[in-house]
Formats: C-alpha cells, sequence, structure tokens
C-alpha cells in the first residue's frame, strides 16, 4: 500500500464531491480536475490544478476532449514497482495519479426525457471517462478508483484510520464496482441505439 498523493476528480453528478475533496486537501492530496468540477472545487476554496495546464493541452471539442492524453493514463497506468515504468514517467514528465474520482455523463436519465433528441442524448455518452476509470481499475493495486459517491464516507474513514492508504481489498472491491458500472453503461447506449436506430 501506498499513500494517495494525487487525485483527478471530474464529476458529472457533484452531490458530496466537494466535501470529500476538502477531505482530500486537507490530508495532503493534490487535485487535478476539469472543467464544471474544478470550478465548484474552486468556489469551496479548495486548491485544485487544472488538467489542461498539466498536461499542457487546452480542453478542447465543446469538451468532448480533456482527459484523454499520455500525461493522465500514463499517471493512472504506470505500475509503481516497475523500473521501466518509472522511467519512462520521468522521462515524460508524467506524473503518479492515486486516485480518480470519476462518475459519468448521465446517459440514463438524460434518454428517459420523453422529448429528447437523438444528438442530446450521443452527446450524453461519456468516453473520458470510461476510459480513466478502466484504466485505473486495472490498475486497482496502484490507484484507487471511486465511481459511487455512496463510497466518499467510507473512503474517508479508512484514510483517516491508514493514514492516508486504502487497503487492497477496498481498491479491489472499487475496481469490481467500476467494472460492473461501466459494462451496465455500454448496455444502456447499445440498447438506446438499437431501439432507435435499429
Amino acid at each position: 500500500m501506498a499513500k494517495i498523493k494525487q487525485a483527478l476528480i471530474s464529476v458529472s453528478e457533484k452531490g458530496g464531491v466537494v466535501e470529500f475533496a476538502k477531505f482530500l486537501s486537507s490530508a495532503g492530496v493534490k487535485i487535478l480536475s476539469t472543467g464544471g468540477t474544478a470550478k465548484s472545487l474552486r468556489e469551496a476554496g479548495i486548491p485544485v490544478r487544472d488538467v489542461s495546464e498539466y498536461t499542457g493541452f487546452p480542453e478542447m471539442l465543446d469538451g468532448r476532449l480533456k482527459t484523454l492524453h499520455p500525461k493522465i493514463h500514463g499517471g493512472l497506468l504506470a505500475k509503481r514497482d516497475n523500473k521501466n515504468h518509472i522511467e519512462d514517467m520521468v522521462k515524460h514528465g508524467i506524473e503518479q495519479i492515486d486516485m480518480v474520482v470519476v462518475n459519468l455523463y448521465p446517459f440514463e436519465k438524460t434518454v428517459s426525457k420523453p422529448d429528447v433528441t437523438f444528438s442530446e442524448a450521443i452527446e450524453n455518452i461519456d468516453i473520458g471517462g470510461p476510459a480513466m476509470l478502466r484504466a485505473a481499475a486495472k490498475n486497482f493495486q496502484d490507484v484507487a478508483v471511486v465511481v459511487d459517491p455512496a463510497d466518499y464516507e467510507t473512503i474517508k474513514k479508512e484514510m483517516e484510520a491508514g493514514k492516508g492508504e486504502l487497503s487492497y481489498k477496498t481498491k479491489l472491491a472499487l475496481a469490481k464496482k467500476v467494472f460492473k458500472h461501466t459494462s451496465r453503461y455500454d448496455t444502456l447506449i447499445a440498447e438506446y441505439l438499437t431501439k432507435v436506430v435499429g
């Protein structure tokens, strides 16, 4: 186990995230964020570094492109006990990201609206979010991945008890939840497209 030193927070459902980010910041965790999430955290007085500042690339394509960058995914996928991975990170200026707090564009909620347009539904298909969740979940030994706001309080308590660390068991449980979540998300999209276009 290792202490969580940097977290990336980018959420559509913002309930509880300010309080959770305040806890992380007070525990010495640096916070990377994007768009509306970064704005909410800053307004609450939480120090935040924009992902675009870290990667050197602005958010673009009307927000479609924010986190799909080697400096993000390298920080998530690098195995901390792999010498070659660490050397690559140093060579390319990639920082470790030890926690990802992400929930996805509200596709299900969007398509349940009776007047939803096809283009509106398509714009609510999240790309960067699932990519980060899956990368972090694949590397769960080194990265805590949080997709469910209901887990904020449990994680907070364990980090307090563990001096900034989370157990292997907790990280594995969080990763399992992510793959279930992204699987369901993709199924909803496939079912919607089949129904509407098929």
